[in-house]
């Protein structure tokens, strides 16, 4: 049979919206099937790009002095009940009786709806800020910045179980006003953030011949120093050694957070506390940074963002994101060098992924991780879910939601995700019966895939016995799995 040469000039561009994207929606693939890699190069420079309509979020500061109230209303609240049950005893052993409702005493009605279970504010706080992350791929043209977003948020990432207040909005303002900036930018931005301190133990950290390490016998706490070269910069067993790591850990003491409990109005924010950093210079990795208080961290970050070990670091974990888990060397090389050259210029860099061959060449065996692949169906069969669905079907997958296992992150290649098969199988049923009276499955398998779908999906789907089966089938296909 002849092949169809619009079928064939329309393959990258649904290329283009699985690799690079968040999948294709109905109409994109026509969209930018004329011009691909120009449409995602226009993404780019789309002004606000990466950016979240934050209105009605709070800071990460603000959510945290939020939930400690949130918290002490419920103390409070379980104080008066328990009270309350103590009285109605008392009462009952008087009268020699059943206890009567004369003796509870009143709680106020907004702090029982606070302590009511599982509409806490904490929990609301939580789910609007997943809303909005979801709106923003569900609405997004190609979903290329998006993609990128996520990428440095899982690279730099906090996890909700140490800090629950502050990791989504931890995203919006250290991830997402630097996702297209300068690399040195965002890295500050990320090590100076209240999530990561108390993420990664840094804002209790002493130097030990700091005022407050001598006067409290406080120690040194070298995670942040650890993670910040090994994981976020240079790269595990290259550059630096251990006494590096000791005299980074001491350069970034006094990098603390304003308690919560102690200043209703600046509680949750980064400050610098002088006695608890160690005085003195320090050389870490060759260079010698003299004692300049919160400058000498920043000094050495500074460094950092421009090592060369860096630009090989993130580079390879770029291509192995969008790419395969073993990235073309010569596409490691071409990203690395644009990062070098313009000084972690990270829109550069994303523009060098998509103007080179090997980018496109690779074969579409990338199995993509859990959530993109949910928000893949989400956009294919143009049907939103409730974040609270959402959440619930990520951590069945593996990949609870601001959750990441370890300060490096979910792992991003297939021997990690690929045994959860069957439990994508449950998740896409779920969708798919969900989903099944408002989408037409033989469309999906266009919308989604067009000429990448094989002769056996479009088989499978069109002989399936229900319309839920189909839409399960098109989904759980190798080409929908991967990009």
């Amino acid at each position: 049979m002849a092949r169809d040469p619009a079928s064939d000039a329309a393959a990258p561009a649904v290329l283009a919206l699985h690799r690079f994207g968040l999948g294709p929606r109905p109409g994109s693939i026509a969209a930018i099937a004329a011009d691909p890699r120009g449409a995602l190069l226009a993404e780019l420079e789309r002004p606000g790009i990466g950016r979240v309509d934050d209105r009605g979020l709070l800071t990460s500061a603000a959510s945290s002095r939020a939930a400690l109230e949130a918290r002490a209303e419920r103390r409070a609240q379980n104080i008066v009940a328990e009270r309350a049950r103590k009285a109605l005893e008392q009462q009952a052993k008087a009268m020699d009786g059943a206890p009567s409702d004369a003796a509870k005493p009143e709680i106020a009605p907004e702090m029982a709806a606070r302590a009511a279970p599982g509409v806490t504010p904490e929990r609301q706080m939580f789910l609007k800020e997943l809303s909005t992350r979801l709106d923003a791929a569900f609405d997004a043209e190609i979903g290329f910045a998006e993609r990128l977003v996520w990428f440095w948020s899982n690279h730099f990432c906090v996890s909700r179980s140490i800090v629950p207040n502050m990791a989504g909005a931890y995203e919006r303002e250290a991830i997402r006003p630097n996702v297209l900036g300068r690399f040195a930018d965002m890295l500050l931005a990320v090590e100076s953030h209240p999530a990561m301190l108390v993420y990664l133990d840094n804002a209790t950290s002493m130097g030990p011949n700091s005022t407050a390490g001598i006067n409290r016998t406080r120690g040194l706490n070298e995670n942040l120093a650890r993670e910040c070269l090994e994981l976020h910069t240079l790269g595990v067993r290259t550059v630096y050694s251990q006494e590096d790591i000791i005299r980074f850990a001491k350069v970034l003491t006094g990098w603390s957070v304003i308690p919560v409990a102690t200043d209703p109005e600046h509680g949750g924010e980064f400050v610098f506390v002088r006695r608890f950093h160690e005085p003195g210079p320090q050389e870490v990795i060759g260079n010698v940074y003299a004692d300049t208080g919160v400058e000498q961290g920043r000094s050495v970050l500074a460094d950092l963002a421009r090592h060369p070990a860096t630009a090989t670091h993130v580079a390879t974990k770029l291509a192995r994101h969008f790419i395969a888990d073993e990235p073309p060397p010569a596409l490691v090389e071409r990203l690395a060098t644009t990062f070098r050259d313009t000084d972690g210029n990270l829109k550069q860099v994303a523009r060098a992924l998509i103007v080179s061959d090997e980018a496109w060449a690779a074969p579409r065996n990338k199995l993509k991780k859990p959530g993109e692949w949910i928000v893949a169906m989400m956009r294919a069969a143009a049907q939103r879910i409730e974040p609270e669905r959402f959440q619930i079907d990520q951590a069945v997958l593996g990949e609870p939601m601001w959750v990441p296992p370890a300060p490096q992150g979910f792992p991003d290649d297939e021997a990690t995700w690929i045994d959860g098969m069957g439990r994508r199988l449950d998740v896409a049923n779920n969708f798919a019966e969900r989903a099944a009276e408002r989408v037409d499955p033989s469309e999906i398998v266009d919308t989604a895939l067009g000429p990448l779908a094989s002769a056996e999906t479009r088989s499978a789907v069109a002989r399936a016995e229900s319309r839920a089966q189909a839409l399960a089938l098109a989904f759980m296909s190798p080409e929908f799995q991967r990009r």
